[in-house]
């Protein structure tokens, strides 16, 4: 870690140096976050996902923004305890908070700290694209407006591509669902990323529906605290009848086969065969960790994340997937 920015009276930015300089596993897209490791004696850890507010198309360094919450353990432990040159142990990027193209035109909403992985959208396409964005930003008063010196400095450099409305619960009081609605409806053919406080999060949702935008182009990011840890090492068990099928998988162009015992889910067998396969929850909260069955069954134990029609199309979150078939073929590589 090499600097701390201390953006608002309760967020700060974090930015880091990989101690790898040359670690291509912390490539990244717009929109995505790390799971950082916050040290605690609690059973369980305290890994926290924290979005990254950097922007990769600028060459900039990998920063996380977090802002402190009243009973938020590993926000209060980030503000209170790392300083400049400390470490801190991270899985790589993760995440699906991202547009597929930066060229296209978006409608941003953010609320309050939900404003990290915009941020880093924001930037990139105003950098890397040729489309228009506009950021619907609302927070409580202009003291907690997060960035906003670089907004400024981005409408201006921008100007005619890059246009923010800044909402303040202190001047017009909480976003309603038809003051959302309304702002949106100028942009019903545009992707629209939404991420914020839960209550912020679905009024903005039901704004948007309201005007028949397709739930295709409708993208939401939720903060979640972790109830385990993603750092601890995998454990494959076998039953007592040893019983295992097979799974063949293609990760990173190359075909693995391995025994996959019954009862145990897929990345813990690939992580524990030595597999980089990507990952960051581990509780199916993230999808980090998706992948496409191209041949057998698997059951999913818990999905919070996947829609219906991602399902169709075979894709399964690996860190919940038990087999349910002797034989399974999945791909990352699709």
């Amino acid at each position: 870690m090499v600097e701390v920015v201390r953006e608002t009276e309760d967020a700060h930015s974090i930015v880091f140096e990989p101690a790898d300089a040359g670690d291509g596993d912390l490539a990244y897209r717009p929109g995505q976050f790390l799971t950082l490791n916050i040290p605690t004696d609690r059973a369980g850890g305290a890994a926290r996902c924290y979005s990254l507010s950097s922007s990769p198309v600028l060459g900039e360094r990998l920063k996380v923004t977090v802002k402190r919450t009243a009973d938020g353990y590993g926000s209060n432990w980030i503000c209170d305890n790392l300083h400049e040159g400390d470490e801190i142990e991270s899985l790589r990027p993760s995440g699906t908070f991202t547009p597929h193209t930066l060229d296209t035109d978006l409608l941003l909403f953010a609320g309050g700290s939900g404003i990290t992985p915009l941020m880093s959208i924001l930037k990139s396409a105003l950098h890397a694209g040729r489309g228009h964005v506009t950021l619907v930003y609302a927070n409580r008063d202009e003291r907690s407006v997060i960035f906003r010196d670089e907004l400024v400095a981005l409408e201006k450099q921008h100007a005619g591509r890059l246009h923010a409305v800044h909402l303040l619960e202190s001047v017009q009081g909480i976003p309603s669902v038809p003051t959302l609605r309304e702002l949106a409806r100028p942009y019903t053919a545009r992707h629209v990323f939404i991420c914020g406080p839960t209550p912020f999060m679905d009024a903005v949702t039901e704004g948007v529906s309201g005007l028949g935008m397709p739930a295709g182009r409708v993208h939401h990011e939720r903060f979640v605290s972790l109830d385990n840890d993603p750092f601890a090492e995998p454990e494959v068990v076998l039953d007592e009848d040893g019983a295992a099928g097979t799974v063949e998988v293609e990760l990173d162009g190359e075909m693995t086969t391995l025994a996959w015992p019954e009862n145990n889910k897929l990345l813990d067998v690939l992580l524990a065969a030595g597999l980089d396969a990507p990952f960051s929850c581990r509780e199916g909260r993230c999808s980090a960790c998706a992948c496409i069955v191209v041949e057998g069954e698997v059951e999913m134990l818990h999905n919070e994340v996947l829609e219906k029609e991602d399902i169709a199309d075979g894709i399964v979150l690996a860190c919940q997937s038990i087999p349910r078939s002797d034989t399974v073929r999945v791909t990352y590589d699709q």
